[in-house]
């Protein structure tokens, strides 16, 4: 497929880095968009009656850095109380704008707008109607639709408009309305028309003091979604400002892995005007989160010019996998495949922390569903025998030295490979400068060669994808591993990685990747992990259990990082199996529509189980809670006992 780049423009180039200019909306005395800097945000935990408790946590967050503060008003006493909560925050000498995040009820929204500096709304609860049901909607029965909603929000887009407050009209995936899912499905193009719906309400009134959103816990649907948005902004001569997350990401590594291959894979396109990384942890720790984040796009320089993409031959808004050849167990139908760098490898202790155990007492080796599947010697070997499951590869010029190569492979650089002559089963260090007529001819012939693509390029994410489609256009078809170095610190390690790989793989390109770090106190193990979660992030190779977990608000039933800590330690030998953690129903069936298992919180004290969109079990004691999560996971044959070494 060779597509016209004009029908399938989101940014303002695919090669060459800058941000994407949207229209500027004053939120208080904090503008954004425009001009303005990637603005950063996290939301309250505290109940909101609870003035003091909200006024210290915002505060907290003011000063980690926020340039918002959002707040739950799930009803209009949480509404009534923000004018409480702003005087004394105001009264302190902070003079932060303020968000309030309000579901269900127009008349809590009604009333907050008259006293923050922003409303949050969500079309698909809003004024809308969710149960998991389908219709058949005629035109006449969608538009008639329409106009009730009209009814319903016009009051809200009138009070903004005279208080000069600004709106979000926040998406989120797993609350797209019935008539939304009945004409387009569960689907990025949903989540668009959903938002654009209230939009053209908004503009038929006038208000275009408006912030939108598309956020999924799927960090490809997000990425598509937000696109998507973009293009048919383009399309109806709109620009208003993309504020960024991705929902339910969860906690630790793995909720930042997440966030960051959603959140980066935009803002390396130049799309984003503030952004909020959703952690199920306190929310000043979200903020130095977003701060390493967007410090990658501060300074941002074009000085290495990478071949324009005059035509693309993938859909930026719809995931497809680049097809390959099958090389050994990478390429073709495989999931990708982990290289991993060991410079100091003496023993079999040493294997221990990437996964690869052995027991010298039964002669047998133990390895974990995160182990890589091959190592990097470089001109280094080992004394003793590995599992067979994990290949070893070697300089060339080591490698042709070797007695005994079974199960080892040679590392080629280009131009050494284009002399060699070389028919057996390889890897090749591949530049984009390296691709020309010669190189295309001679890796048509090729079949046993596994690329390794590698950029030095500031935007290296821009570099490789534009590599990935040199690479279709001339039917090069060679598995590819994703390759890059970094000499950061281990929370921008983290980060920057998530970012460049998982960028790729949300665009279905890559075979594997390969990290490096330069920095002397980021482990082995650390890089073996991140590699794996960015494969787990991108849905590309689970290894383990994936929790959708919401970050907690003044909703919240229950202790969320306390009950994800509980959960998780009794169920992360799950591999494959995605659980859901909400706090309250708004974030619950429908948040948690792409998990397999919901435990929600329904009532103080009280826990309501889910299978997919189904309720199970109702109010359940929180103290029995997850015991009887655990057996209907059973019930449903997703249980395996875990494993004793």
């Amino acid at each position: 497929m060779i597509t016209e780049l004009s029908s399938l423009k989101y940014c303002n180039s695919l090669t060459s880095y800058s941000r994407y200019k949207t229209r500027e909306v004053y939120i208080g005395d904090v503008p954004l968009g425009g001009d303005n800097p990637i603005r950063l945000q996290s939301m309250t935990t505290t109940d909101t009656m609870d003035t003091m408790a909200t006024v210290e946590q915002s505060i907290r967050m003011i000063e980690a850095g926020s340039d918002y503060v959002r707040i739950t008003a799930p009803s209009i006493n949480e509404a009534k109380n923000l004018e409480n909560i702003k005087n004394e925050l105001r009264k302190r000498g902070y003079k932060t704008p303020l968000i309030a995040d309000i579901h269900f009820t127009p008349n809590a929204a009604e009333l907050a707008a008259r006293i923050v500096e922003k409303v949050r709304v969500n079309p698909g609860n809003y004024a809308d109607k969710k149960k998991f049901q389908i219709y058949n909607y005629t035109d006449d029965l969608y538009e008639a639709e329409l106009e009730r909603i009209r009814e319903k929000f016009t009051p809200l887009v009138l009070i903004c408009k005279e208080y000069g407050t600004a709106m979000r009209i926040g998406t989120n995936h797993g609350s797209l309305s019935d008539r939304i899912m009945s004409r387009y499905g569960d689907t990025p193009l949903g989540m668009v028309e959903s938002a654009l719906e209230f939009l053209r309400i908004c503009e038929n009134n006038n208000f275009y003091n408006i912030v939108l959103s598309m956020k999924a816990s799927n960090p490809k649907v997000m990425v598509e979604a937000y696109r998507l948005l973009v293009n048919k902004m383009i399309e109806e001569n709109m620009n208003y400002p993309l504020h960024l997350g991705v929902t339910e990401a969860g906690e630790g590594e793995d909720g930042r892995i997440k966030s960051a291959v959603g959140i980066g894979t935009l803002l390396e396109d130049g799309l984003g005007d503030t952004i909020r990384v959703s952690l199920t942890e306190d929310p000043e720790f979200e903020i130095p989160v977003c701060k390493n984040i967007i410090e990658k796009y501060k300074n941002r320089s074009n000085k290495k010019s990478i071949p324009e993409i005059e035509n693309l031959n993938y859909n930026p808004f719809e995931f497809n996998k680049r097809e390959s050849l099958g090389v050994i167990n990478t390429g073709g139908h495989n999931v990708p495949r982990v290289i991993l760098t060991l410079k100091n490898v003496n023993s079999f202790e040493d294997l221990k922390p990437i996964g690869y155990d052995y027991n010298p007492n039964l002669d047998k080796w133990n390895i974990n569903d995160i182990a890589p599947d091959f190592i990097y010697l470089g001109n280094k070997n080992i004394d003793f025998e590995l599992p067979g499951t994990l290949g070893k590869i070697f300089d060339f010029e080591y490698y042709e030295t070797l007695e005994n190569k079974s199960n080892s492979y040679p590392l080629f650089r280009f131009n050494e490979f284009i002399n060699s002559n070389y028919n057996d089963v390889c890897f090749v260090n591949l530049r984009i400068d390296d691709l020309n007529e010669e190189s295309f001819s001679l890796l048509k012939k090729s079949g046993n060669v596994i690329l390794i693509l590698n950029s030095l390029n500031e935007n290296s994410y821009a570099e490789m994808r534009t590599a990935f489609c040199i690479l279709k256009n001339n039917s090069i078809n060679n598995p590819v591993i994703i390759k890059k170095s970094y000499d950061e610190n281990e929370d921008k390690f983290l980060l920057y990685s998530s970012i460049d790989s998982g960028s790729l793989l949300n665009d279905g390109f890559g075979n594997g990747v390969w990290l490096e770090s330069q920095n002397k106190n980021i482990s082995d193990s650390l890089i073996n992990s991140v590699s794996f979660g960015i494969l787990q992030a991108t849905r590309t190779r689970i290894s383990k259990t994936e929790y959708i977990s919401c970050p907690s608000c003044g909703r919240t039933l229950f202790d969320l990082q306390e009950t994800t800590a509980m959960i998780r330690n009794k169920t992360n030998h799950l591999k494959g199996v995605k659980i859901a953690i909400m706090g309250c129903i708004v974030n619950g069936p429908g948040e948690m529509a792409d998990a397999d298992y919901g435990y929600v919180g329904s009532g103080p004290g009280k826990i309501t189980l889910y299978k997919g969109k189904e309720v199970v079990k109702r109010s359940i004691d929180s103290d029995n809670a997850l015991d009887e999560l655990i057996n209907l996971i059973k019930d449903n044959g997703d249980w395996v006992e875990l494993k004793q070494n």
